[in-house]
């Protein structure tokens, strides 16, 4: 009777062991599934990575920004209503920088002569200057 017990004992021990790693498996399948689809951008959208602002200057700040974006095919990272996007890659490769609508609504727009980036100036005559290098 005992070595009965003990059979049955080693079925219930050996049966639990072989769920739990099954189990942990799926914890870390999950896991991983995850993270890579958190990590990935949706096609066509952009996100700020870095943003770096320098105010040392007088009347004058200094901004930078890094962007990461997941553009469709013929799409290149662009700008468009101040804020990092895919856009047609002709523009940039034209330099046609006005045509991606990178000014707000309520600023016009002005491509810089060398065409090395444009200018946004606002109603009140605040003028945000931005190159591309």
């Amino acid at each position: 009777m005992a070595s009965s017990l003990n059979k049955r004992n080693e079925g219930r021990n050996t049966s639990a062991c072989l769920r739990m790693p099954l189990t942990s498996y799926a914890a870390v399948a999950l896991t991983v599934l995850l993270i890579l689809h958190c990590g990935q951008l949706a096609a066509g959208t952009c996100e700020i990575v870095t943003l770096d602002r320098d105010g040392s200057q007088p009347r004058r700040t200094i901004a930078r920004q890094t962007a990461r974006c997941a553009c469709r095919k013929g799409q290149i990272a662009g700008t468009t209503r101040a804020s990092p996007a895919c856009v047609d890659a002709h523009i940039v490769r034209s330099r046609q920088w006005c045509e991606m609508l990178p000014c707000l609504d309520d600023e016009g727009c002005d491509l810089l002569i060398n065409r090395s980036g444009w200018r946004c100036a606002q109603p009140g005559g605040r003028v945000k200057t931005t190159t591309v290098s």
